[in-house]
């Protein structure tokens, strides 16, 4: 029967792939193919950005969401400033690693630490918006579903979870079409809805004729006070789609050469397709009549005056834009909505492809556990995609799959990237411009400070925007989020420069190279069998000061028989009886250990324990329980050493070692008979002797 838990592991993470190698580099794409590997992040954000201005600006009525338009204008601003700055990091960080390699490199360790730390907060928070966002628009063309939609997000999850672990070449696939997918029936459907504008043919939604009530502070109109706290909140609300234009600074090696100029030249396409996109369902958005509010059941009332009922289902943004433009074809409106429920979901991807990588990077650093840098071992890398798939998922149960709950979380962590690696960049040219050596290479290094300099300026008022309009809303809790990630891969570098300190050998110190004075063996027996035989063997070849064989007196007459046997294979080596009153194995064993290492604190004593190998994982559970007990127990006793001598179970094992005669004068390798011991004392005092 094979191994029940190997097949399960080789079922979920396929076949063990080979460890990571200095050498090994990512194989180079096109840049077809790698814009679109790399561009669901941005473009997935584009999908539920607008339903965040239009819900921000709901709170004061119709007369609010007309303002639309132009906070998406802004966004665009800000993201074209954003993207100008990331293609000099680009060009300047050719081997990739984005914002966490600019902020370690210019701005020193601990900068780069808080830039990881919003990194794994911002992938965790990727996936549970990106699934949350795609199982809504799911719940617009499949019946039903709208009601269970947190089920589905978390469902999906768990399918791309798993598609990570796999590794699955036709998940890369899926993504490329659905990204171009998504550029083609989003800009279908603002193409068409633009010529349906321009003559004339343009439809209104069904939710046109419903009525926004405004929030109490909006109810008498809008102030000059309330229009500018009103586009901060919507502007605040919106910058979520700034999310995921730095996923390509990130991966320029996933290009062909030139890596740096490809990859430049995809960003600034991206960052015009997303800003052209957005702005795009905003003016559509308004002119087709789009209702969209955090509450229906409160917010919206019909014409006479009567409120919706709870059954009123409201619909992503772009999903009634679709509905309204292609009334007439059906089937185009399902095509568009699932292509970009699939874009969203696929964006996750993105999310768990950069992890096990951002883990390496921080393994390399040691603010994560160091066999995270093994990162193309598909074992390693599975820890980080689980951890995320869970975190995620836990994330949207929390949340409820609010769209909206989520985004308060996620673009803080964002805007604390943007700004830090945008004052490093900053840094990176104040530091080379002294250097130029010609004119026009001093004038070129100026206009990019000028860039990152705007660019940090932009960033770090936005932050504050977000952080201030935010704050109650969720905010807080992202930056606890980050300060605990911190915190963490702190503690983590400070225990391996801990550890690293105390193992440390000084060059003028030799005492930890010397012998120990005395090494005393002993051998844990419970019956005489080949097992026991082998492990008194094996003891009696590294050949010890002492030797001698223990047991502990659990059942008398399993110990009589042991004697008898022991005796009549005339085996050379002591047969020690420890006494045990109430039945137990572990405590007499250490208790006897200790007193030998109180006797002579230099001297190691050596545990041969003989081990059962099974073939099956659930015999495990009916052999070795008590070893494993006594070495867990044993690895903080000073100058203990465990080994364990294995026999393998069911194998074509090699036939027993024979037990030769005892020698006729073998006084440094047996103990004298010694009569069984006493209990062990209750609490019997630690030892503070220096290591054998």
């Amino acid at each position: 029967m094979p191994d029940l838990m190997g097949a399960l592991k080789r079922l979920v993470l396929g076949r063990p792939t080979r460890e990571f190698a200095p050498r090994t580099k990512p194989r180079p794409l096109p840049v077809r193919s790698a814009l679109a590997l790399l561009a669901p992040d941005a473009l997935s954000s584009v999908a539920y950005a607008p339903d965040e201005i239009v819900l921000a600006l709901a709170a004061a009525g119709l007369a609010g969401v007309a303002l639309s338009p132009w906070v998406g204008l802004a966004i665009a601003g800000v993201m074209a400033v954003v993207i100008a700055s990331y293609r000099q990091t680009i060009k300047e960080y050719p081997q990739g690693g984005g914002d966490y390699t600019v902020a370690k490199e210019n701005l020193g360790l601990m900068a780069g630490g808080v830039v990881g730390g919003a990194a794994m907060v911002d992938s965790l928070l990727t996936v549970a918006v990106s699934v949350s966002a795609g199982a809504h628009y799911f719940a617009a063309i499949v019946p039903g579903l709208e009601h269970h939609t947190q089920a589905v997000a978390i469902g999906l999850v768990g399918v791309v979870t798993v598609a990570s672990l796999r590794g699955l070449k036709l998940l890369d696939k899926t993504v490329i079409v659905a990204a171009y997918g998504f550029l083609g029936v989003v800009g279908l459907t603002a193409l068409t809805g633009g010529l349906q504008a321009l003559t004339g043919n343009l439809a209104a939604t069904p939710a046109h004729g419903l009525e926004v009530i405004p929030a109490a502070s909006y109810e008498h109109g809008l102030t000059v006070l309330g229009v500018g706290l009103l586009v901060l909140r919507a502007f605040s609300s919106g910058a979520v789609a700034l999310t995921g234009v730095q996923t390509i600074a990130t991966g320029v090696q996933t290009f062909r050469e030139p890596k740096a100029r490809n990859a430049a030249r995809s960003l600034g396409f991206l960052g015009l397709a997303c800003a052209a996109l957005l702005i795009g369902t905003l003016v559509l958005a308004n002119r087709v009549g789009v209702v969209f509010v955090a509450d229906p059941a409160t917010q919206l009332r019909y014409a006479n005056g009567t409120p919706v009922g709870p059954e009123y289902h409201q619909e992503p943004i772009l999903a009634q834009i679709a509905e309204t433009v292609f009334s007439a074809v059906r089937p185009v409106f399902f095509l568009v909505t699932a292509v970009i429920g699939l874009l969203l979901i696929l964006a996750a991807s993105t999310a768990f492809r950069w992890v096990p990588a951002l883990m390496s990077m921080l393994a390399q650093d040691g603010f994560m556990p160091k066999q995270f840098f093994r990162r193309s071992d598909r074992r390693v890398a599975a820890h980080g995609i689980v951890t995320l798939g869970l975190g995620s998922a836990g994330l949207i149960a929390l949340a409820g799959a609010s769209v909206t709950r989520l985004v308060q979380l996620y673009i803080v962590g964002v805007f604390i990237s943007f700004t830090i690696s945008q004052l490093g960049m900053l840094r990176h040219w104040n530091a080379r411009l002294p250097l130029a050596q010609s004119s026009r290479e001093r004038h070129r290094m100026a206009g990019a400070r000028l860039v990152n300099a705007v660019g940090l300026g932009l960033t770090a008022v936005a932050l504050a925007i977000v952080v201030v309009t935010k704050f109650t809303h969720g905010a807080w809790l992202s930056l606890g989020l980050v300060a605990g990630a911190f915190g963490f891969m702190v503690s983590v570098r400070w225990h391996y420069r801990k550890v690293a300190e105390e193992l440390r050998i000084a060059s003028d110190d030799r005492a930890d190279l010397g012998l120990p004075g005395r090494v005393h063996a002993i051998v844990l027996v419970s019956a005489m069998n080949r097992a026991t035989a082998r492990a008194v063997a094996y003891a009696r070849a590294t050949r010890p000061t002492t030797i001698e064989a223990v047991t502990v007196a659990v059942d008398m007459a399993q110990v009589g028989q042991l004697r008898r046997a022991w005796d009549e294979l005339r085996v050379p080596v002591t047969l020690r009886i420890l006494d045990s009153p109430v039945r137990e194995i572990t405590g007499p064993v250490i208790a006897y250990i200790r007193t030998l290492r109180q006797r002579a604190t230099g001297d190691l004593v050596m545990l041969y324990i003989p081990e059962k190998v099974v073939r099956h994982w659930w015999e495990r559970w009916l052999h070795n329980r008590s070893a494993d007990r006594l070495m867990s127990r044993l690895r903080h006793v000073r100058g203990v050493v465990v080994a364990t001598v294995p026999w393998q179970l069911g194998a074509a094992s090699s036939p027993a070692p024979a037990v030769p005669p005892a020698p006729a004068a073998s006084p440094d390798l047996a103990a004298p008979p010694a009569p069984p011991v006493p209990p062990a004392p209750a609490a019997p005092p630690e030892l503070t002797g220096p290591a054998g």
